[in-house]
């Protein structure tokens, strides 16, 4: 409630009228400019307001409107606006934005993975339904399929999160799901043991400022799948033996520093950057023992029979390099970036290779992170798994 003297208090002083002019002005320029950045992103078609066809149906429901909204949002003075105002919040206050969390100093995190889903166990299950029912149709064309789950980063690095707290629903739904899968035949092979392990001597697996693992974890990731294989009784082939080669070390850009949006700051100013030996995988000598018989799938023994199917994980750090030398096969990576739980398969099942050379073996990588997510935008993706 007010008091007397602030009742009777007169009123604020006006702003000088030059103040306000000067203000206005500033304002007109400003918008000025992003119209006038904009007209010449359409101009010299950097930016195109309508990327999808206009259709009277679009319209009404208002995709073609979120469209031009989209477009607009890339226009370089709303890029120019964003990209200042992460590094401001960067600079200023160690913010990095509604996707990315910082744990320890230098180490960042995906915020997906520290929050829980609604529903989540039930989203699980009806992605092990989706696999259940893929695995069943792949067992009847004599193709093995083996789950491998990727661990989260914050699971893993658990001793990096410096603050952080991870949900604590989140501790027994990989085992939960594997669980599920086995129940309906499933083989499949939890990756954070051998991580875990190999956190535990002191070596990372993940990279610091990066959703991935890095060459140690891919390549113990990688012996985990191998053996989990052969422990099913399956020799890969056409056998193949492979070189490992380690390239100098060179300067990696984490894709979390991107997706924090300040990876336009001079190197100096961003979260300290890290180092990376690159791998190379160099065949040695020719395969032999690949004859093709009256029942192999492909038509040339010397192609591979081993498919990787899943996402990023798959094409970071050398991961398939690694499986190729840990199974001692040539492996045909499918790996699709953002492709999250079904993407990369859908793609590949959806595909020519799929068509043209089936696989005797599918391995398929899934991120732990994917498996609680809402479910509703993989209805198309599902569709294409269930007619194989």
């Amino acid at each position: 409630m007010a008091s007397s003297s602030d009742a009777f208090a007169p009123p604020p002083p006006a702003a000088p009228r030059a103040a306000t002019a000067a203000a206005g002005v500033v304002l007109l320029l400003t918008l000025a400019a992003g119209l006038a950045g904009t007209a010449w992103a359409v101009a010299t078609g950097q930016l195109d307001l309508l990327p999808a066809p206009v259709t009277r149906e679009a319209f009404l429901d208002g995709r073609t409107t979120r469209g031009v909204a989209d477009a607009l949002g890339q226009a370089p003075p709303a890029r120019i606006a964003a990209d200042a105002e992460r590094a401001a919040g960067w600079l200023l206050l160690r913010d990095l934005g509604p996707q990315v969390r910082q744990g320890c100093p230098g180490w960042l995190f995906l915020a997906e993975e520290l929050m829980p889903h609604p529903d989540g166990e039930t989203h699980a299950r009806r992605r092990a339904e989706v696999v259940a029912r893929l695995h069943q149709a792949l067992q009847h064309r004599g193709i093995h399929l083996l789950v491998a789950v990727v661990p989260d980063k914050s699971r893993i690095a658990h001793d990096r999160l410096c603050g952080l707290r991870r949900a604590a629903a989140f501790d027994g739904r990989v085992q939960r799901w594997m669980e599920t899968l086995r129940a309906a035949g499933v083989p499949a092979v939890d990756l954070a043991p051998a991580l875990a392990a190999l956190q535990q001597q002191g070596t990372d697996a993940f990279f610091r400022t990066d959703t991935h693992w890095n060459e140690d974890g891919a390549q113990r990731a990688a012996e985990a799948v191998a053996r989990a294989v052969r422990a099913q009784g399956w020799q890969p082939a056409p056998p193949q033996s492979y070189e490992i080669v380690r390239e100098p070390a060179a300067v990696r850009p984490g894709d979390l520093v991107r997706l924090a949006g300040i990876d336009r700051l001079p190197l100096r100013w961003q979260p300290q950057a890290e180092t990376a030996r690159a791998v190379r995988f160099d065949a040695v000598g020719a395969g032999t023992g690949g004859t093709a018989t009256e029942d192999d799938l492909f038509g040339d023994a010397g192609l591979p029979r081993t498919a990787l199917l899943g996402t990023s994980f798959s094409r970071n750090a050398g991961f398939a390099g690694f499986l190729a030398h840990a199974l001692r096969t040539p492996v045909a990576n499918f790996g699709r970036d953002g492709g999250n739980f079904s993407g990369g398969a859908a793609a590949y099942f959806a595909g020519p290779a799929w068509r043209q050379t089936p696989p005797r073996l599918i391995i398929w990588e899934i991120p732990e992170r994917t498996l609680q997510r809402p479910v509703q935008d993989e209805a198309q993706q599902w569709e294409a798994l269930a007619t194989v």
